[in-house]
């Protein structure tokens, strides 16, 4: 466990462990002068959950119909294409589809109607739940800046904006757009930039997939890991133990900012 995570008030483990009585919210300029300046969040499994294995068949045999291929053509070459449709070597929904389509040798004139697929489901799976937009509300209002840093596809990005979530994160970083996966230094290092934060005045927080919470602490960030949003049966890549700070999910990191973490 790292020193910024050994002094963690007792406020933040009754989080954790789901108990009440954490200290009120500070006000904005309190934030300010005694917390953190921004919260960087991870995507999927943090704010909205990645798929389980029937949602992943789903969408699997949607763009198998898009494309006429068999259902484990696809499902074969989204496994083997994680790494391209990641990072930044197919950098939009038609060129990923393109790619599908080359790979599972089906006809070109299914590019089109695949890449339609790849957005529906893109639009599907980034809508948050009510509650966590109330908690990124209240996030806001404290007087934090929110970024959003994610490993994600072109068809995730090119969605982004049409997000319930987007008008509250004044960046978001793809990793498809940005050229590497987490956890690259330049991901964090590019996102604070733009933001014009120090690492150590940043928080962040995620579940832990693609061994994020490791490169944030790498690069001075204080980091906070978040339970797998759907449960641990939801797909992830490159997790990585991690046995620092924690909170059950995004809607008790309000509290848990509030009880005074990070100090």
């Amino acid at each position: 466990m790292s020193s910024s995570n050994e002094s963690l008030p007792s406020q933040l483990s009754a989080v954790a462990t789901g108990h009440r009585g954490v200290a009120p919210h500070r006000s904005a300029n309190s934030q300010a002068a005694n917390g953190p300046e921004a919260l960087v969040l991870d995507l999927f499994g943090t704010l909205v959950a990645a798929p389980d294995i029937a949602e992943r068949s789903v969408a699997v045999a949607e763009l198998a119909s898009a494309l006429g291929v068999t259902a484990g053509a696809v499902e074969a070459e989204l496994s083997a294409s994680w790494r391209v449709r990641h990072d930044g070597e197919l950098r939009s929904a038609a060129a990923v589809a393109g790619h599908l389509v080359e790979r599972c040798s089906a006809s070109a004139d299914r590019t089109a109607r695949a890449a339609s697929v790849l957005r529906r489901l893109a639009t599907a799976r980034l809508r948050p739940d009510e509650s966590v937009c109330r908690a990124l509300a209240e996030l806001q209002r404290s007087g934090l800046r929110l970024a959003l840093l994610s490993d994600a596809s072109p068809d995730i990005a090119e969605c982004w904006s049409e997000s319930a979530m987007a008008s509250y994160f004044e960046v978001a970083a793809f990793s498809c757009w940005e050229g590497a996966v987490k956890p690259a230094p330049h991901l964090y290092g590019g996102l604070l930039a733009r933001l014009g934060v120090a690492p150590a005045n940043a928080v962040y927080c995620g579940d832990g997939g693609g061994d994020e919470l490791a490169g944030a602490q790498r690069l001075g960030m204080r980091p906070l890991r978040v339970l797998r949003r759907g449960g641990a049966h939801r797909l992830a890549f490159g997790e990585t133990p991690w046995s620092g700070a924690s909170v059950p999910s995004i809607e008790a990191l309000p509290a848990a900012l509030a009880s005074g973490w990070p100090v």
